[in-house]
């Protein structure tokens, strides 16, 4: 279902050249520059659109999917019964459109009338601080086992090499899944780092490789080319995830969150440092 690489029959374009005036020494020269394309994406659930993101467009059937897993719009993937993508060309933007079942577009029409216009970020579109009222996550579980530090530096070190939008561009974040051996199985690329992310979980999710959403995934573990927020620490912990390691810091609620949830944190994984954010014994 999904791509990761920016092939030349893309349904939408994901580069765009641009002139620019490079400057790199006391004269300047007329130049050409890739860009990444950065677009409006609606996501619709049976009819009604729920979210407006700017996104990447590309796997965005992942995107779509993730997105409502790490949401809690839907428990599981077979309750998505159908993805499929669509132009909107009065915005030239586009739509995600996502057929549910019933069950869970009952749930998601009593969660929109308790919360309205809740996106990726988890903040943006509501009004007041009294509107936060996060999704509940899954029950606490055992704490997974901290990873080897080798592992997860190994990972990062082969990490740009599969980055082929933020090569090109400088402008994309990676979300990528990690083999135990520290190998990158798969890799996703976004301007905005939750889509990336949500483009991992949503294709893992598609390809039945996160069988539940509270079941502790063995296999493997997540790497983020950003900081470890809030919003990022608990999509993971609802698909399952054991351990997230990003390239950057976390934040206090990151971190809190991660060892309410026995998620492993790790951050500042970068050269040869990797500072691991204990989960909570108690």
């Amino acid at each position: 279902m999904a791509m990761t690489a920016p092939p030349d029959d893309a349904p939408w374009p994901v580069l765009r050249q641009v002139g620019v005036r490079r400057h790199e020494g006391p004269q300047g020269r007329s130049d050409q520059d890739l860009v990444a394309v950065e677009a409006p994406v609606a996501l619709v659930f049976n009819g009604i659109s729920h979210a407006v993101m700017m996104a990447t467009p590309q796997d965005l059937e992942a995107l779509g999917l993730g997105f409502a897993l790490s949401e809690g719009l839907i428990a599981n993937a077979s309750e998505c019964r159908d993805v499929s993508v669509h132009p909107h060309p009065p915005t030239g933007g586009l739509e995600v459109h996502l057929a549910i079942t019933a069950g869970a577009f009952a749930g998601f029409k009593e969660r929109r009338r308790t919360l309205e216009g809740r996106t990726g970020c988890g903040l943006c579109g509501i009004e007041s601080l009294a509107q936060w009222d996060q999704p509940p996550l899954p029950a606490r579980r055992i704490p997974a086992e901290p990873l080897a530090p080798a592992r997860i530096l190994q990972a990062f070190a082969e990490l740009p090499l599969r980055q082929v939008l933020n090569r090109h561009t400088g402008a994309c974040h990676a979300a990528a899944w990690v083999q135990p051996d520290g190998t990158l199985a798969q890799v996703f690329e976004d301007v905005g780092r939750h889509n990336a992310l949500d483009k991992l979980l949503g294709q893992r999710a598609w390809e039945r490789q996160l069988p539940s959403p509270v079941a502790l995934a063995s296999d493997g573990f997540v790497i983020v080319s950003s900081r470890a927020s809030v919003e990022l620490v608990r999509k993971c912990v609802r698909l399952g995830v054991g351990a997230l390691a990003a390239i950057s810091a976390p934040t206090s609620l990151a971190v809190d969150v991660a060892q309410q949830a026995g998620l492993q944190l790790y951050g500042f994984c970068r050269g040869e440092q990797v500072v691991h954010y204990s989960v909570a014994t108690s």
